[in-house]
Order: structure tokens, then sequence, then C-alpha cells
């Protein structure tokens, strides 16, 4: 295999710096082990944060996540983990790491963990308006 799993997370420069934009990822094939059991856990994580001066790259990322299959972890634990991980990595202005466990036992556990960079204060959204479905089609 070329790729192996690690925790070394790679960063890249921030191509606007100057403007606070929103980068959305979805990693739907998480991995885990319960540290009671042994058994998997599997979740979707959803990171969304407005960088600073870097940016996470996709490679590194995805096999720093690899590493966490044969990890014994609680979903609180890890999902505080790999957030704080990511902080280090990028100093982002804000960072939301939300995690989506499957069912274990009956129930599903969605943790939502946020960093705020002291000071940083998020720009008045800006609400567009929609167009009807179609609105460009004569007739």
């Amino acid at each position: 295999m070329s790729s192996q799993p690690t925790k070394a997370l790679e960063t890249f420069d921030n191509p606007q710096p100057g403007r606070d934009f929103h980068i959305h990822m979805e990693i739907p094939e998480f991995t885990c082990l319960c540290p009671k059991t042994g058994q998997p856990d599997f979740a979707v994580l959803y990171l969304d944060y407005i960088p600073d001066q870097k940016c996470v790259e996709l490679k590194s990322l995805k096999l720093y996540m690899w590493s966490f299959r044969d990890e014994g972890c609680f979903h609180e634990a890890v999902t505080n983990r790999i957030l704080d991980d990511l902080v280090a990595a990028t100093d982002p202005k804000f960072m939301r790491l939300t995690a989506k466990f499957y069912v274990r036992g009956g129930i599903f556990t969605n943790v939502v963990a946020e960093h705020r960079k002291p000071g940083w204060q998020p720009l008045p959204r800006v609400e567009l308006s929609q167009f009807d479905a179609q609105s460009n089609i004569r007739g």
C-alpha cells in the first residue's frame, strides 16, 4: 500500500487571507472503535471553517481520519481531539466539527465542537433573493 494512516496534518497557504470564506467538508467514512466493546463505530463528519493564514490539505486529512480506524475512542473525546488537532495545524478564525455517529444500541450520537479565534467576529450574513423555480423559462 502506498499510503498509510498518519496523525500528521499538512497545510497550505490560504489563497485569499484578506477575505473570510467558508470551507465545508463532508467526511462520510469515519470509523473508530468503541473503547468498551472494541466494535467499530461509524460516523459522518462535517467540517466547517473560516481559514486565517492556513488551509488543511485534503490527502493529509484523509490519512489523518484513517488513523482512527483501529483506535478506541468515545464519541465526545474523538470529536474534540480532531477539532483540537485541526485548530493546532491551521489556526483558523473559526472552525466547527460536527460528528454524526450511526446508531449504537438504539442511540444516535451527534457531537458538535467549535473553536473561535479570540477577537474574531463573523461578518453579517447577506440574504440574496431567491428566484422562483424555472423563473427564467418563457411561457
